[in-house]
């Protein structure tokens, strides 16, 4: 029986599988474990990774996940560690195992809680590190409600071609991310870079353990950890080989002792205020359009209303001054070394863009961190908020006929004539065709390449689509053709690129019913996107819709993906979220 005396295990989960002599049995298999009488007595705490060995991204998170468990227990806190899947983007890119990624967001945070609700855990720690673990792994504390804290395993260092090496100059001197590996693919295609230059760089792209080096999906969201609260203070931004993070890890371990104690729990910190601190870290950092599936998703699970309209009307009057890759020039470790974070919020404050009543992981306010941190704006990375890199978020919501629900489109680091832009569709039935015109170069300069069927019914999964647009790019051409498409583009797009086009063409939206030569007009400044066809015309052309067109994926998980999943707008969930909820479960 436990004689913890911070802890009321009466008033924890965990009582149903460690107190009173009905659970001896139960128990019994603790003991099998070694663990201590004491040990069974405290409260248990889930420890989750999406540790594998399919990628950098995830391949430091064991590591972190035992310093965690080192934090737990100072605190008088049993730890219970326990692995969920990852699909890592960078590998399952330019092909049908990009379907897998969308969903996998679905069953991380899924399997994150029957693991928690099964074996009856108090609190959770969760470790991730690539795009959709991330709000997965986030969404999981959401739903739970849980004391909760998050752990990014960090970014990967930047890659550097040798001294000297026979590599053409564009990629001579720059720090080098994954995203100029897909951009090289064009080179090559394109004929100014050679196979064996290509070797070369795809060596030292990738120099160690860590997510994309850029503001990317997985840095994007590591940075809304931070600014909706749930991970510590400056805990994002070290790269995953320092050692620094595992000091942050052992931090987060001790911290959510803290949050059990003062019953502190996710949706606590997970406001509607919150949420509009982490769309404000998006935009200021020219983060990816990902965001805007992802934090509807994570804001569905707290049953609050934050849809991509909401999410994109705080990128609207939102200053981007953060020079962040794909559009900028600078990488995760740069605004680590910067200030990470804080140092944003910061500037933020001065502005009075963010709440700052909102609670964090740590039990204190965002207001009571930022009065801790002292750095200030190197005026590099962090731009001041009055001098920035452009007026507007670095990301943009779109609406119009051919968008109904909805569009995002990426603008970081282009210029104000390229955010507007004209020209005749060309469509393309799924990304692999399209894809196949770059290569074969079979489309002219101002077309506005339509992307459809890859929404996340109609894929089914809702592909990125980084493989096209970034060998657009590597042919010199990221300029001077428009990219549309139901799907999404990676947080390495580079372009005018817009996705998540609602309702889908799967759903009969308006981009199922374009053809080739129909004139698109794209305005990321007014935030519109039109095609030029009359309510008539349209009525006529959905009229004629002989609906979806069948897909390849007729059982197995993405079929039961594409029966449940929602709108994009929604943020592309599965069940009915928090305001269906007739329970919680710490009360159970």
């Amino acid at each position: 029986m436990s004689t913890n005396q911070r802890f009321d295990k009466s008033k924890l989960p965990s009582r149903h599988v460690t107190e009173g002599p009905a659970r001896a049995p139960h128990r019994s298999y603790y003991y099998a474990m070694g663990m201590s009488d004491v040990e069974i007595h405290q409260p248990l705490v889930g420890v989750a990774t999406c540790w594998n060995e399919a990628a950098p991204c995830n391949i430091a998170l064991n590591r972190q996940a035992q310093a965690v468990k080192i934090g737990v227990k100072r605190e008088e806190g049993t730890p219970r560690e326990f692995t969920t899947i990852t699909v890592t983007d960078g590998i399952a890119m330019g092909h049908e195992g990009m379907r897998s990624s969308l969903a996998s967001r679905e069953a991380i945070a899924d399997t994150v809680e029957l693991t928690m609700r099964g074996h009856c855990y108090d609190a959770l720690v969760g470790l991730a590190g690539c795009d959709k673990s991330l709000p997965g792994m986030m969404m999981a504390m959401i739903r739970l409600n849980v004391p909760s804290v998050f752990m990014y395993g960090g970014s990967i260092l930047p890659g550097k071609a040798p001294e000297g090496a026979d590599v053409p100059a564009a990629f001579a001197d720059r720090d080098l991310t994954v995203q100029d590996m897909f951009e090289a693919v064009g080179n090559w295609q394109g004929g100014t870079m050679t196979e064996a230059e290509l070797e070369i760089l795809e060596r030292v792209a990738c120099p160690s353990a860590g997510a994309c080096g850029g503001q990317f999906t997985a840095n994007t969201m590591a940075c809304v950890s931070e600014a909706i609260g749930l991970a510590l203070p400056n805990s994002s931004g070290a790269p995953a080989p320092y050692k620094s993070r595992d000091e942050y890890a052992v931090a987060s371990g001790a911290a959510v002792m803290n949050l059990i104690e003062k019953n502190i729990r996710a949706r606590d910190i997970c406001t509607r205020e919150a949420f509009e601190n982490a769309a404000r870290i998006v935009a200021c950092t020219g983060g990816s359009t990902n965001a805007g599936l992802h934090l509807p998703a994570m804001a569905h699970e707290a049953g609050i209303e934050f849809f991509l309209e909401d999410v994109c009307e705080i990128f609207r009057d939102t200053p981007h001054f953060v020079d962040m890759k794909p559009g900028g020039a600078y990488v995760a470790k740069d605004l680590y070394e910067a200030g990470g974070v804080p140092v944003v919020m910061k500037e933020l404050r001065k502005a009075g863009l963010i709440h700052l009543d909102c609670l964090t992981a740590t039990g204190y306010s965002m207001g009571e961190e930022l009065d801790r941190i002292e750095r200030e704006a190197d005026g590099k990375v962090i731009h001041a908020i009055d001098n920035p890199i452009s007026k507007t978020g670095g990301v943009v919501g779109l609406k119009g006929n051919l968008a109904p629900e909805g569009a995002i489109v990426k603008i970081a680091g282009m210029a104000e004539e390229d955010i507007i832009f004209t020209g005749p569709a060309l469509v393309f039935e799924c990304e692999q065709d399209a894809f196949e015109a770059v290569q074969n170069r079979t489309y002219s300069e101002g077309d506005v390449f339509v992307i459809r069927n890859e929404g996340p019914r109609g894929g089914p999964g809702m592909r990125e689509m980084l493989a096209t647009t970034a060998a657009l790019s590597g042919q010199g051409m990221g300029k001077k053709v428009a990219l549309i498409t139901d799907g999404r583009f990676s947080g390495a797009t580079r372009g005018f690129c817009v996705g998540h086009v609602g309702p889908e063409a799967a759903m009969g939206g308006p981009i199922g019913l374009l053809k080739n030569g129909d004139m698109i007009t794209l305005n990321a400044i007014e935030g519109t996107i039109s095609v030029d066809l009359s309510e008539e015309e349209l009525a006529t052309r959905k009229a004629a819709w002989t609906g979806p067109r069948d897909t390849n994926y007729a059982s197995g998980a993405l079929w039961k993906y594409a029966q449940l999943v929602g709108p994009t707008y929604l943020g592309a969930v599965t069940h009915p979220g928090g305001k269906a909820e007739t329970h919680d479960y710490m009360e159970l």
